[in-house]
């Protein structure tokens, strides 16, 4: 291998985004103990209501909040470890992800590990690891335990390499979060900034209908609160891109000509759609649900710097079941650029998405989540060669789990492998 990491293009000459390939979690809330392996760019999680679609997506969300603002926040906000924990379990909080930065370089894994101590949270372990040739074992280039631990600096770091003791202030600070703000630590600071830019989305239509000081912002609030600084941004540095935007947009609804956003005496911007034929523009407080729901969404997809991760819980809402294909078109476009995670309840959406994107989540009889990946399901690959769609699969019943009227979502015995 060489001595610095190569990264390549896609035909297209955009650079591919750092890609997550496992993840595994134990001890949070109803993932006992749960592994997603071989992720796609683009990965739909399927299940009943209470099965752990959005705990999954909350893992996520739990990192990048911990990376943004301190794990004691992101600790202290979801009720600490009486409510982070599974029940019934006395370990910690474990959350492991394979990942590479780019295609063909290694495979690194971070793992951290948290629990609770007499002061608040503590790190109890955290570690980076990688093989850097085709033989060897991996071998860790950064590990910590509860604030003490150790790092290789440098581009490539090697076994070899002298390892240099940097303890932290605390045994809540996350260690790559704080060594990754060093120049001497590329590894790290690459793993650092991956997981602060990740976009998780809690969008809310009443948010989006707000009128927020005006002032150009490049990217959308994960609730949606300053669409209209979104779109003033676009039309300023990126008026190309905001139009493919709007021709997007006028694609999925009939009538609309344009988005203004635009900045009214008292400093703050409104947000308004105009119609055709009609003159005047309609203020966002009086536009559908839908309309601005799907601008927030191509907003997101089609964002000219894009995050590297995008989660979107129930993209179905306010949405013509129609519109849900082309949305599923418009994620694995984007997956070019960024890494999707999806959670729906929608068979309209599921018939643009591929059995190997699906993982089906469902709840056993101790109440922990199990999740399976829908090409591994018996039969559903035969039924998808011969021409069937997963949204029709699901719906007739063929993945055999995820029917919250059947068995509680859980496979039935006769489809069981």
């Amino acid at each position: 291998m060489a001595n610095e990491l190569t990264y390549q293009t896609t035909e297209r000459g955009i650079k591919p985004p750092p890609r997550i390939e496992n993840l595994r979690v134990r001890n949070y809330r109803a993932l006992q103990d749960v592994e997603f392996s071989g992720i796609t760019p683009l990965m739909v999680l399927l299940g009943p209501n209470g099965s752990g679609k959005s705990t999954v997506f909350d893992v996520f969300n739990f990192l990048s909040e911990c990376f943004q603002y301190g794990l004691r926040h992101a600790w202290d906000r979801r009720g600490r470890a009486k409510e982070l924990k599974s029940r019934g379990q006395d370990g910690p909080i474990v959350i492991e992800i394979k990942y590479r930065e780019q295609p063909g370089t290694p495979v690194i894994t971070y793992h951290i590990s948290i629990n609770e101590g007499s002061k608040g949270p503590i790190v109890v372990e955290e570690w980076l690891a990688w093989r850097r040739g085709a033989h060897g074992k991996p071998f860790r280039f950064l590990e910590y335990h509860e604030g003490k631990g150790r790092a290789v600096s440098g581009d490539m770091p090697d076994e070899q390499d002298k390892r240099v003791d940097t303890p932290l202030r605390s045994p809540d600070l996350i260690a790559v979060n704080t060594l990754g703000q060093f120049a001497e630590h590329p590894r790290v600071a690459a793993l650092r900034e991956f997981i602060t830019g990740w976009y998780v989305s809690y969008l809310s239509i009443e948010d989006t209908r707000g009128q927020p000081e005006a002032g150009p912002q490049e990217r959308l609030s994960k609730t949606g609160d300053n669409l209209p600084n979104v779109i003033q941004y676009l039309k300023e540095q990126h008026e190309d891109r905001l139009g493919r935007i709007f021709e997007t947009l006028r694609q999925r609804v009939p009538r609309l000509e344009k988005v203004e956003a635009e900045i009214m005496r008292d400093g703050r911007l409104l947000l308004q759609i105009k119609d055709a034929p009609f003159d005047l523009p309609v203020m966002s407080r009086y536009v559908s649900d839908g309309t601005l729901k799907m601008l927030s969404y191509l907003v997101v997809l089609l964002d000219p710097d894009p995050p590297h991760l995008i989660g979107i819980e129930e993209p179905e809402n306010f949405l013509h079941p129609r519109l849900l294909p082309e949305l599923a078109e418009e994620c694995r476009f984007a997956s070019e650029r960024s890494q999707l995670l999806v959670t729906t309840h929608s068979p309209f959406f599921l018939n643009g998405v591929k059995p190997e994107e699906i993982r089906v989540i469902y709840r056993d009889e101790n109440g922990y989540s199990r999740v399976h990946r829908a090409a591994d399901i018996q039969g559903v690959p035969e039924f998808v060669e011969a021409g069937a769609s997963m949204g029709h699969l699901w719906m007739e019943g063929h993945l055999g789990m995820g029917d919250p009227l059947v068995n509680a979502g859980a496979p039935s015995p006769r489809r069981r492998k």
